[in-house]
């Protein structure tokens, strides 16, 4: 009581009370604190670890309470509220801490809303996302727009260029072609030495004078349309824009090197041109209505006789291009390097042509060049030898191309020979190792098959009781050698076929 006195001169007794209950209540632990609120009871003054004081809003009202939090654990995860625009709270520790806060001091703490300002700023972000990316794609394609015409009109630029350049080669302008039929044309040119197609300019002249009549065809290169020109039929073969450089190259071998031969696909003209505002890059052909051998033969079974006319045919044209030619109409030795009955035509006569030399190889043993163009694309996978499957191609050897056309021959002879009547028996049309790989087989496929497992197409047993097709048997198990140096060439095959044709007439002769 006189520490009492010393400390508070006033109201002593009261005071001392209070400081014996402060000191007893903090003895256990416990502090006390001023409640307010529905949880009060009557009395004033509470128990506990920690004093608050919050405010609650609920709309216009703002409700302020003030007490004691018992329990550690309470304590904290109730002080650890964060403010919200609706809630707050304060803590503390120490006696009657709580007793001067008010609702007015506890206002700051709760977080303030600008109002109307959420919706503007969720209107406009609404904006942004909703809007943006239309006017990115807008641009983008405003952007591929301008960079389409002008990569046109560099082209278009580029053939003035080299009309320019080659309109005078052999002397002939576009009042040239006046009422010449297209053999007369490609008879000027193939004497005026100015390669296998018509001087540059005549060609671009007859490409705007064709019209285009019925689409015949369809695959991944583009489309082949039948087309006339002065009431001829000719085959136009539009190439897609991704391969540019297959048109490219067969155009270059076309107009460079002297190709005019019965079984190659007679070339007319090429030519790039504007329609519907989209460059098109035509290569002009003679007009096949049979169509491709791969179409033909799923049409149309074939005697003995047809079936040997058409592989020696292509076996002729397959020696023209392998054959170096010397001399001032020469031509230097070309590999196909993507044959396959789809890129052969049957002509009236059922006698065949190659086509489509957009992968072409040339060698000229003058300079001893190997010339494989700049076009990345590879042969049809189905039809790839094992060389090729396994990447063991000698790539800086000409002999090596032409060998891949061999084996390439042996399965489109296979494919003849499936659909070549013997004693009144046909197979239907199947392309090479359908049993083996599916539809449309990928390189891990052809290369497990051909050059791991070394399998090869399927021989039924009625073509040995064939003496033709026994003998065919035998010549395309020629081609098909793992060992690309033990297949034949084109000249032996074209003189064994041959051979085979002479024989069959022969036994009909003394029948």
């Amino acid at each position: 009581i006189n520490c009492c006195v010393f400390m508070f001169p006033f109201d002593c007794q009261l005071i001392c009370v209070s400081v014996c209950i402060c000191l007893s209540s903090a003895a256990d632990g416990h502090i006390k604190c001023i409640c307010e609120g529905s949880s009060c009871g009557l009395g004033q003054l509470c128990d506990g670890e920690r004093c608050f004081s919050s405010v609650t809003v609920n709309g216009d009202a703002r409700v302020f309470t003030r007490g004691c939090l018992k329990g550690l654990e309470k304590s904290r995860m109730t002080c650890s509220t964060p403010p919200s625009v609706n809630y707050a709270i304060e803590c503390c520790s120490h006696h009657m801490c709580n007793s001067n806060a008010t609702a007015d001091t506890l206002q700051p703490l709760l977080l303030t809303v600008p109002e109307r300002e959420p919706v503007r700023h969720k209107a406009e972000a609404l904006v942004v996302f909703v809007i943006g990316p239309f006017v990115v794609l807008a641009l983008f394609s405003l952007l591929a727009v301008l960079v389409c015409r002008r990569l046109h009109q560099g082209r278009l630029e580029r053939l003035h260029e080299l009309d320019a350049e080659q309109g005078t080669i052999d002397g002939l302008i576009a009042s040239n072609v006046g009422d010449n039929t297209l053999a007369e044309l490609l008879d000027h040119s193939c004497t005026s030495g100015s390669g296998s197609g018509l001087p540059f300019l005549v060609q671009r002249t007859v490409a705007r004078q064709i019209s285009l009549v019925e689409c015949v065809g369809k695959g991944r290169y583009g489309e082949v349309w039948r087309g006339q020109w002065q009431g001829e039929n000719v085959a136009v073969k539009i190439f897609s824009s991704r391969d540019e450089k297959s048109w490219f190259r067969e155009t270059e071998i076309y107009n460079t090197v002297l190709l005019r031969h019965e079984n190659i696909l007679g070339f007319i003209a090429s030519d790039m041109t504007s329609r519907n505002s989209s460059t098109q890059l035509w290569l002009i052909t003679h007009y096949h209505e049979n169509g491709s051998l791969y179409d033909y033969l799923q049409r149309v079974a074939v005697e003995t006789v047809d079936g040997l006319h058409m592989a020696a045919s292509v076996a002729s044209g397959l020696v023209h291009l392998h054959t170096e030619i010397f001399g001032t109409e020469g031509k230097p030795a070309i590999a196909h390097r993507d044959l396959k009955s789809k890129n052969i035509l049957v002509k009236k006569d059922l006698r065949c042509c190659i086509a489509d030399l957009g992968l072409a190889v040339t060698h000229s043993q003058s300079d001893n060049q190997l010339d494989v163009g700049n076009n990345p694309k590879v042969g049809t996978k189905r039809y790839m030898a094992p060389e090729v499957l396994d990447e063991s191609i000698q790539t800086d050897c000409f002999d090596a191309y032409k060998r891949v056309d061999i084996w390439a021959f042996g399965l489109v002879l296979w494919e003849i020979a499936r659909r070549t009547f013997s004693n009144g028996i046909v197979e239907e049309y199947k392309p090479p190792f359908y049993d083996l790989v599916p539809n449309d087989p990928s390189f891990d496929d052809m290369r497990k098959v051909v050059c791991m497992e070394q399998q090869r197409p399927f021989i039924p047993n009625r073509w040995f009781s064939d003496p033709t097709l026994s003998a065919l048997v035998k010549l395309m198990r020629e081609c098909w050698y793992q060992n690309p140096s033990a297949r034949l060439t084109a000249l032996r095959i074209k003189k064994t076929l041959d051979k085979i044709y002479s024989s069959l007439e022969k036994g009909k002769a003394d029948c």
